[in-house]
């Protein structure tokens, strides 16, 4: 079995020979990740122009205290006219600023009568005018290639005129429980060794939540030729398979052979961890398979370590999970010389993390329970060894 941070590593290295790409719709784009750098192809604005209603005016004007009215330029139309000495034209927001002005004198701070503008405050040189290329400049790269489409990247792009922006297609990942004792939701249960499954419905939510596409393959008996069709199949279908249960070391654990069996190149199996040490990530050309283990807690843990970043480097983005400090209410004490993931309440407590394992339950790697709440993940390496109350901790934040 290797260190955790050797498997992550690992997981890093991966190289995919080919990514899936297609454009969408605008507004279809959001939550994908760009395939693109988006590049201005303009000047925004092109042209000086009002940030306010008001009265366009040479500056120097305003020291005549009072002005003629010329001509009204309402946005959006090709006023030709221009700012003369000793008058102005009145321009709204989002107008061009007419030739012959510089400043914008807004509303408030003048009175009319008839066609004289009577100044009773004046302003700065420029006010209120927005410059060439204030938002962005032409050549400008604005969005990076690799970003989640979100909703300021959508009116961005949309401002560029971008109608179907080229994104990465979400991958799709099969997900498949192994178990001769699993029962499927609505099956009924014929003996008392019989448990409902779980994993491949968790496993299915973490997929849509973090940005993949579920394949839902259901439960399989431990069966190695109908184990061997089901991961054949799914590996045609898919981009990554996930599996839970049948790589450990039982007499009936045929998904590490089944995936040799097919010509997979196992990049590891075995990783000092706390829980899932007999996690399995393998490949065949770009396509993945991820082995869990079978206990909920385990496959639950394990999929959030290495099924979201590979969902995540299928579309060349940046894993959604991240890590924080936080300081421990209560002391904790470690059980393994492992890495250790270990469920915890997270809250926040005058602006820092704090975290508790209060109705947290200690025992098997199958308490799925202890992820109910406002739950994270403490991070303790294999080299850490118990913490007091006080210290600071790393966790690893789901939400």
């Amino acid at each position: 079995m290797i260190h955790f941070d050797e498997s992550i590593a690992l997981l890093k290295q991966i190289e995919v020979e080919c990514y899936k790409t297609k454009k969408l719709y605008l507004c279809d784009a959001l939550g994908y990740v760009l395939a693109e750098d988006i590049v201005a192809d303009h000047n925004s604005p092109a042209y000086p122009t009002s940030a306010m209603d008001g009265y366009a005016i040479r500056f120097e004007d305003q020291k005549r205290g009072a002005l003629k009215l010329s001509s009204i330029n309402p946005a959006g139309s090709g006023l030709i006219d221009t700012v003369k000495r000793g008058e102005c034209i009145k321009t709204f927001t989002g107008s061009l600023m007419p030739e012959g002005s510089d400043t914008l004198i807004p509303i408030e701070n003048v009175t009319v009568e008839g066609d004289t503008v009577i100044i009773n405050e004046e302003v700065p040189h420029g006010f209120s005018v927005r410059s060439v290329g204030e938002n962005y400049a032409k050549d400008e790269r604005l969005i990076a290639k690799g970003t989640k489409v979100d909703i300021a990247q959508i009116g961005v792009m949309a401002s560029l005129n971008i109608v179907a922006p080229l994104v990465f297609e979400k991958p799709t990942v099969s997900i498949l429980s192994t178990g001769s004792e699993l029962l499927e939701l609505g099956q009924p249960q014929s003996n008392e060794a019989q448990i409902r499954s779980s994993n491949n419905y968790i496993l299915e939510a973490i997929v849509k939540k973090y940005d993949g596409i579920p394949m839902q393959l259901g439960c399989m008996k431990d069966d190695k030729a109908s184990i061997m069709a089901a991961v054949s199949a799914a590996m045609e279908q898919s981009d990554i398979l996930v599996t839970t249960g049948g790589v450990s070391v039982g007499d009936f654990d045929f998904v590490k052979d089944v995936i040799r069996e097919l010509g997979c190149e196992v990049i590891f199996k075995g990783v000092r961890i706390k829980p899932g040490q007999h996690i399995m990530v393998a490949r065949k050309g770009d396509k993945f398979i991820i082995g869990l283990p079978g206990f909920a807690y385990s496959s639950t843990v394990t999929a959030l370590l290495y099924v979201v970043p590979m969902i995540a480097k299928l579309q060349q983005g940046k894993c959604p999970l991240r890590q924080v400090k936080a300081t421990l209410k209560e002391p904790f004490v470690k059980r393994a010389r492992k890495a250790e993931f270990t469920a915890c309440n997270l809250s926040l407590e005058e602006g820092e993390y704090v975290v508790d394992f209060e109705t947290k339950k200690v025992g098997t790697s199958a308490i799925l329970t202890n992820m109910l709440g406002d739950v994270a993940l403490l991070v303790t390496s294999e080299e850490d060894g118990n913490k007091e109350a006080g210290e600071k901790v790393t966790v690893l934040l789901l939400n």
